[in-house]
């Protein structure tokens, strides 16, 4: 039977490929959109009884990131399954599926209180996206990324099979924490169908502190009197060129209080604003953009590298990103190898998400990776086949 028929018989939605559907210039063969968990494993069963190489889609916000597949005889749709299963509101758990945006989970715990502390820079991002590439902006100073706030999975397997961890309580669990292996994986160790996520109340009070700064190390002072003082942000951000912001949230009179201090922190330029200041959370503008990850007092090399006027965000955490303007490909790969030697000596690194084709070409998008050999053996246990989104991930897996 071929694979287009046998894979109609399980999911009501299968359809043959078209060429805008290619994952960076990969178009697949085939199409499937599941509609439930049942129906995600007999897709992905089906996949493996015809040696169907497999690469899932939500709503193709960092579909580009990564390294094209080394081919897509499948594409699972997630966008069917977009249900809120559970919002535990007296647990602070909610389980959502993957195909869920994240804008619109938003809405829904917003209206019992609660929230999911993770930015979303990417509007229309889903659940399973969001997880699969590990995305976090300027609140994981305070709340951490997906892989601190997922704390159950619900996934299947290459072969089809389900698999689970965790449950609707914030606990350890045995065997793998299929959350923290799933974060950042890229689709190359299974399907996410469910994830259930911690949450925090939304606060009652937030204020944000704007700070124009000089330099690197205008940038630099202001950073870190933030971070070493006792105003308990949220969330600090390097707005580039030239701002820091800083989130304070909490009770009316404790926000108040501690703006108030971060404004004499900053001096005389800083100002208190109710809403988030342009670009709060964002990715710089760019046709490549560079992940970059070094303990906080790294910012001001970084700034002295890339030159006054980058386009870099930089996280309380010490993590951002770095936008390029279209530049040749000798010039992304100058810029990049000068990024990679200072973060290093910060014990840092960088990672390119996206960049046009001709630049990815010439580049190595992930940089050295000492954990490659065990995250090499984690994909033949999960993957024997290699069929999971091949090559999409660092060191060709």
């Amino acid at each position: 039977m071929r694979p287009l028929d046998a894979l109609a018989k399980v999911c009501g939605d299968v359809r043959p490929g078209e060429p805008a559907e290619g994952v960076l210039g990969v178009e697949p063969a085939l199409v499937a959109a599941p509609k439930n968990l049942t129906e995600a494993a007999d897709v992905m069963r089906t996949a493996a009884e015809h040696d169907l190489a497999v690469v899932p889609r939500g709503a193709e916000t960092r579909l580009d990131w990564g390294t094209p597949p080394g081919r897509c005889d499948l594409l699972v749709d997630t966008h069917r399954l977009d249900r809120l299963v559970e919002h535990t509101a007296g647990d602070l758990v909610a389980k959502a599926e993957a195909g869920l945006p994240m804008d619109r989970l938003g809405e829904k715990l917003a209206e019992r209180g609660q929230r999911l502390a993770l930015d979303v820079p990417l509007p229309g991002s889903t659940v399973g996206g969001t997880i699969a590439t590990g995305a976090a902006g300027p609140l994981r100073f305070l709340y951490g990324t997906p892989r601190n706030l997922v704390i159950g999975l619900t996934v299947v397997r290459a072969d089809g099979q389900i698999a689970r961890s965790g449950g609707k309580v914030v606990k350890n669990v045995a065997g793998y924490d299929l959350g923290r292996l799933f974060t950042g994986s890229f689709g190359t160790l299974g399907l996410i169908v469910e994830a259930t996520f911690r949450l925090h109340p939304v606060p009652a009070a937030s204020a944000y502190v704007t700070c124009a700064v000089d330099g690197p190390d205008g940038a630099h002072e202001a950073v870190q009197s933030v971070l070493h003082a006792p105003v308990a942000p949220s969330a600090v951000e390097y707005i580039g060129p030239g701002t820091v912001a800083v989130l304070l949230e909490g009770v009316p009179d404790g926000v108040a209080e501690r703006s108030r201090q971060a404004v004499e922190l900053l001096g005389e330029k800083a100002e208190i604003v109710d809403t988030a200041p342009d670009r709060w959370g964002l990715y710089p503008d760019g046709t490549t953009l560079i992940d970059i990850a070094a303990p906080p007092p790294s910012l001001r090399d970084v700034l002295t590298a890339l030159g006054p006027d980058a386009a870099v965000t930089w996280t309380g955490s010490g993590h951002g990103h770095v936008g390029l303007p279209s530049l040749e490909p000798d010039e992304v790969a100058g810029v990049l190898g000068r990024l990679r030697e200072i973060l290093a000596r910060h014990r840092g690194h960088a990672v390119v998400r996206y960049a046009p084709e001709e630049v990815r070409g010439e580049i190595d998008l992930w940089g050295p990776i000492p954990a490659l050999t065990l995250m090499r053996r984690v994909k033949d246990q999960f993957d024997p086949g290699h069929r999971l989104s091949p090559g999409r991930f660092a060191g060709g897996i």
